[in-house]
């Protein structure tokens, strides 16, 4: 039944309608892409694993001469589940041409949202439409803070989205030297928005580290439906100034220090093996 309805669509022609004239002052024929009904930013579709989804794509050509445009789809492994009706076409003159499509979500596909773009293209020039796709089922917000490291001015870190909803994150950022805390940031929004399985790389700017410490640091992300994690790293900071003050046997003293401080902290005695190891930042 599924590809019945999937060959019935395929086969439908793109229905034309005369457009709007275009502007006078100008030879270039303009011309828009945009969800078919008109109205929408982009196209949004539901339905649970298994099932063919329909919906169509208009340009309209609103110059006075013809206009070849060829469609495709890009994003990933959900543009695959996308079939055009054709994947190019010819629009009239003050015209706007429907082109239709079908979304087939695979049996095995995973509840939560998925996304992909159409895309049209004339003479170079590009112009894409977003699909959204919620695949109804059970909901999932998972995340992971990944790879964390301090280097001079810059915490690096890596989110990964494990669920399978569309995540919008929070970060809260702390830092401990060995006898005071160095950094304290809330949680903010980040400026990012994390599809299922995305992994996106950032940094946190420091611009004030100590010149002489042993630092941890702690990076706790948060995300709408319960998503919850974090990720931490240490590392020694030597400037070049405070070890040419201090010498060989400050630098060494406070080494020492840090290590037994962690000993401590974590209840370990200073000569089990897998004490921890600390890194220079310069």
């Amino acid at each position: 039944m599924l590809a019945a309805a999937t060959a019935a669509l395929l086969c439908a022609l793109s229905t034309a309608v005369p457009a709007a004239p275009a502007p006078s002052g100008g030879s270039a024929a303009p011309w828009t892409a945009q969800p078919a009904a008109g109205g929408r930013p982009y196209v949004y579709l539901e339905g649970p694993p298994g099932t063919v989804l329909e919906d169509a794509l208009s340009v309209t050509n609103r110059g006075d001469r013809p206009l070849t445009v060829r469609l495709a789809t890009k994003e990933g492994r959900t543009a695959a589940w996308i079939a055009l009706a054709s994947d190019r076409l010819t629009v009239p003159p003050r015209t706007r041409a429907d082109i239709p499509f079908a979304v087939t979500v695979p049996t095995a596909a995973v509840p939560g949202d998925h996304s992909a773009a159409l895309v049209a293209t004339v003479a170079g020039r590009q112009s894409a439409v977003r699909v959204r796709l919620r695949i109804s089922g059970p909901s999932l917000a998972a995340l992971t803070v990944e790879d964390v490291r301090l280097d001079g001015e810059r915490i690096h870190y890596a989110l990964v989205n494990r669920g399978n909803t569309v995540l919008s994150p929070r970060l809260a950022v702390r830092a401990h030297g060995l006898t005071r805390q160095l950094l304290a940031r809330p949680a903010r929004p980040l400026p990012v928005t994390l599809p299922p399985g995305r992994r996106i790389e950032l940094t946190e700017p420091w611009p004030d580290p100590p010149g002489l410490d042993s630092v941890d640091v702690s990076l706790q992300a948060t995300a709408a439906g319960g998503a919850h994690a974090e990720g931490t790293a240490e590392a020694l900071y030597v400037s070049p100034g405070a070890a040419g003050a201090v010498g060989a046997l400050g630098l060494g003293i406070v080494a020492g220090g840090a290590a037994l401080w962690r000993v401590r902290r974590r209840g370990r005695h200073p000569y089990d093996d897998d004490t921890a190891t600390m890194g220079a930042v310069w």
